[in-house]
């Protein structure tokens, strides 16, 4: 029975042995760290093309994914207290979180960053979930035959996560003409097509991210605000029973949403 050390240099064979010609993957010298062998491997997975893989890769990694993603502490609702009915913040990483569903700030292309160890929470969540989730989006896309357009929502299985599924969203982009009612309105579009695809299929809890703040510019407050106005008016309107966690990973974020849930001290 392999251990984690063995399984993760199986994988990160196979995936340089799928890019032979590229020097720079192949260029590290003398014996790697545990650590350096896992930032391989993340960078590995995160450039690779949405191609299918051996069922042996597959096996492997999802015992690799499954024993290193249960190093963590993992966080059920259960663990969450509610601050307003149905409501919860949660402050760590989303990858960590075992409920029904989790929410994926993805690209137009839905297939995940594709840059290196870059640490936005659309190549973690790949890349906590395994290979398959690329190639999930990948037949997606495909099918739909365009780019995803900003404010819907698709729905994938999570893999190797300890959540059920992916919920996988478009937020907008802010560029030099700042917020506009536009950009407002499609913020407020993700979240309410987050909360129907969950209904739909049956989910029981599901927790956002912080959608369009950090890589594509949303200011966090505002942002915050239209996030929980949006998830308050969409449970009153339509009776759901989902239970909704805000999760956030920075202090600035946590302050955010606990003031305007819980108000200020």
């Amino acid at each position: 029975m392999m251990n984690q050390e063995a399984r993760l240099d199986y994988l990160n064979h196979y995936l340089l042995e799928e890019n032979p010609n590229d020097e720079a993957l192949h260029s590290q010298k003398g014996a790697p760290s545990l650590d350096e062998k896992i930032a391989l491997f993340r960078g590995l997975c995160n450039i690779r093309e949405p191609e299918p893989v051996t069922e042996q890769f597959l096996e492997i990694q999802d015992a690799f994914l499954t024993e290193w993603n249960q190093e963590r502490k993992i966080t059920s609702l259960k663990d969450l207290e509610e601050v307003k009915p149905q409501l919860y913040i949660f402050q760590g990483d989303i990858t960590s979180l075992a409920v029904s569903g989790i929410v994926n700030a993805a690209n137009s292309e839905l297939l995940g960053c594709l840059l290196p160890n870059h640490n936005c929470i659309d190549n973690i969540i790949h890349t906590h979930a395994g290979v398959q989730l690329r190639l999930e989006c990948n037949r997606i896309m495909e099918a739909q035959g365009r780019k995803e357009p900003v404010g819907k929502a698709k729905i994938t299985n999570a893999y190797n996560l300890p959540a059920d599924y992916v919920v996988h969203t478009v937020g907008p982009y802010i560029d030099e003409r700042g917020v506009t009612p536009l950009k407002e309105e499609l913020l407020g579009s993700s979240y309410r097509s987050c909360l129907q695809i969950a209904d739909e299929h049956g989910l029981e809890s599901i927790a956002f991210c912080c959608i369009s703040t950090g890589e594509f510019n949303f200011p966090n407050e505002r942002a915050a605000e239209i996030a929980v106005q949006t998830v308050q008016a969409y449970l009153n309107a339509t009776k759901s029973n989902l239970k909704v966690v805000f999760n956030v990973f920075k202090d600035i974020d946590f302050e955010i949403y606990r003031n305007i849930l819980v108000g200020k001290e």
